[in-house]
């Protein structure tokens, strides 16, 4: 019977701490190996790119607005995945208010990750001029533009404020600007 017990607890403890994304079950203590069990699937990292490249923060603008047509249902896991895995925030609306989702300090710092992997990508997969330009900007700009971009999303979602700019257009006017010549 105590046995049977501890195999309850044990059951139920996993099943709470993987609801809240605290699953100790891990495969190992790997660190890629830990990254990709938060945003290895084929999903998390694309609505990430989507709030950090496109400022999406709502359900229906991430969904609408996705260039891969991500279902509502993969979206709404993919979004509760990540925010209990702490690289999004959500912001619960009131009535009638759309529920906002932010990115975390965690996520901001994947921004070098995603200038390598488009860097990757633009070596490797046959691209599109539209969809290649921000990372043709990103992987040019290296590490001191990932940095001012950094600082903007920050301000953005962290409410950090914003370092003082040498004039210009911001590294988020850059690439949109990239990308509205090249449609």
């Amino acid at each position: 019977m105590d046995r049977l017990i501890a195999e309850c607890k044990r059951f139920f403890l996993g099943l709470c701490m993987a609801a809240e994304g605290n699953d100790r079950r891990q495969r190992s203590g790997c660190p890629i190996n830990l990254t990709l069990e938060v945003v290895g699937d084929k999903w998390s990292l694309l609505v990430i790119r989507d709030m950090i490249f496109g400022n999406r923060r709502h359900f229906r603008e991430l969904l609408a607005k996705s260039e891969e047509g991500i279902a509502s249902n993969i979206l709404a896991d993919r979004l509760k995945r990540l925010v209990g895995a702490g690289l999004l925030t959500r912001e619960d609306a009131g009535p009638g208010r759309r529920a906002a989702y932010s990115l975390t300090e965690a996520s901001i710092q994947l921004v070098p990750v995603f200038a390598q992997l488009g860097e990757w990508g633009l070596r490797h997969r046959p691209t599109t001029k539209r969809l290649r330009v921000r990372a043709e900007l990103l992987y040019a700009g290296g590490p001191e533009l990932w940095s001012e971009f950094m600082a903007e999303l920050r301000t953005i979602h962290l409410g950090v404020p914003a370092p003082e700019r040498n004039g210009g257009p911001s590294v988020a006017e850059r690439l949109a600007e990239a990308y509205a010549a090249a449609l």
